[in-house]
């Protein structure tokens, strides 16, 4: 018996894994009708999810925090059993933002140290001649995007609730804003990076990857009820997802997967941009080469599906950090209860996959490739330290 599952995607490179498991059987096999819904912003997939319009969706890592925690929105108690990958993306410039960055030092591909003291050069420049802040532009207050950012602008010096101006749009409409005037930069996941660049209204001055190696993207969530509810399609759903992106993952695939994803019905972008994404290799600036991006993007080595708690206990810690929740040890079990690892290993388990034993880990203790403890004895992982040096631990989080 085919069971239907509606699922909600936003056209960007890491949807990758829901296409493949429609497109290419993986979804079939497990015995799914996946239907696949295309939105445009996060905030349509977070209403359409709540209100039950869709099973699962494709959604930003705090973003199940954020509804379970009641926070921005209506609370709602989420699960996220699976990532849908590492990395995939970028903080990009305006052409005009980028020549002052480079009069005050930066230059392309170079650290992000560099270049975010280079932009906080300019920033105090324009502070000195009394212009308007910087806008700059992230796709949702309770994203990746916005927590990366902001930790790159404050480690280099930059406050970004003071020195800048920061604003939520959507991800397809940022090259728009960009070309128009409207936003001095922003940190979207590809293809549009690559798009800003391919159009000559921007350049990336600093892959995510670049701040924090190996560091989480999007991840599949779903309302509680519903995974209490279809225990059994969601674990196909999790096997069918698991296994594209072992297909994702493979190179002798990505030509074929950035055509697939360049269809109108799914991202839409050229296949040759998309292809920059999934083969790591990224053109910093509007006519110049490609440069290879190490981990990039990661679907599904490096242990990139598996929904670490640690992952959760950092976005609490940023939700902390910068104002939009209070501190407690409620909401901290509240937000590291909505990463489930024991639903992503029973899912697995006829696969017989390589799964990590611990739930949680020190986020950026790996310095170089060291074997962790896993299901089927170990599992290589790492480098993944963040570019300032420090270290997470979620034992410590204050809460």
């Amino acid at each position: 018996m085919t069971r239907d599952v509606v699922v909600g995607f936003i056209p960007l490179l890491d949807c990758a894994p829901l296409v493949v498991a429609a497109e290419k059987g993986f979804a079939a096999d497990e015995g799914l009708d996946l239907k696949l819904v295309r939105e445009t912003s996060w905030a349509n997939i977070r209403d359409r999810l709540i209100v039950g319009h869709f099973d699962a969706a494709q959604m930003l890592g705090p973003m199940p925090i954020a509804s379970s925690l009641g926070v921005g929105h209506l609370k709602v108690p989420m699960v996220a059993p699976l990532s849908l990958g590492l990395g995939g993306n970028a903080i990009t410039v305006s052409t005009a933002l980028r020549r002052s960055m480079t009069e005050a030092g930066a230059a392309a591909g170079c650290d992000p140290r560099v270049q975010g003291e280079a932009l906080r050069e300019v920033v105090r420049a324009r502070e000195v001649r009394r212009r308007a802040p910087l806008t700059l532009a992230m796709v949702y207050p309770f994203s990746c995007h916005n927590y990366e950012l902001r930790y790159w602008l404050a480690a280099c010096g930059i406050d970004p609730d003071r020195d800048v101006r920061l604003v939520v749009i959507p991800p397809p409409l940022l090259v728009d804003a960009m070309r128009e005037g409207q936003i001095d930069g922003f940190c979207v996941g590809e293809p549009w990076n690559s798009l800003a660049v391919s159009e000559g209204v921007g350049s990336i001055v600093a892959p995510t990857t670049a701040i924090w190696r190996l560091s989480p993207e999007k991840v599949l969530g779903c309302r509680l009820q519903w995974a209490q509810r279809e225990p059994a399609t969601l674990a196909s759903l999790i096997r069918a997802l698991y296994r594209a992106s072992l297909w994702n993952e493979a190179p002798q695939n990505h030509t074929e997967l950035a055509r697939l994803l360049a269809e109108p019905r799914f991202v839409g972008a050229p296949h040759d941009i998309l292809l920059r994404g999934v083969s790591g290799r990224l053109n910093l600036e509007p006519g110049g080469g490609a440069h290879h991006i190490p981990d990039f993007y990661v679907p599904a080595r490096q242990a990139a599906t598996f929904p670490w708690v640690s992952h959760a206990a950092w976005f609490y810690a940023q939700m902390v950090r910068w104002g939009q929740i209070d501190a407690s040890a409620e909401h901290l079990a509240l937000a590291c209860a909505t990463y489930r690892p024991d639903i992503y290993r029973d899912a697995l388990a006829p696969l017989a996959i390589n799964a990590p034993m611990a739930d949680a880990k020190i986020e950026g203790a790996q310095s170089t490739v060291t074997d962790i403890p896993s299901t089927n004895g170990v599992l290589p992982f790492g480098p993944d330290g963040f570019f300032d040096g420090k270290r997470f631990d979620p034992n410590v989080v204050i809460a």
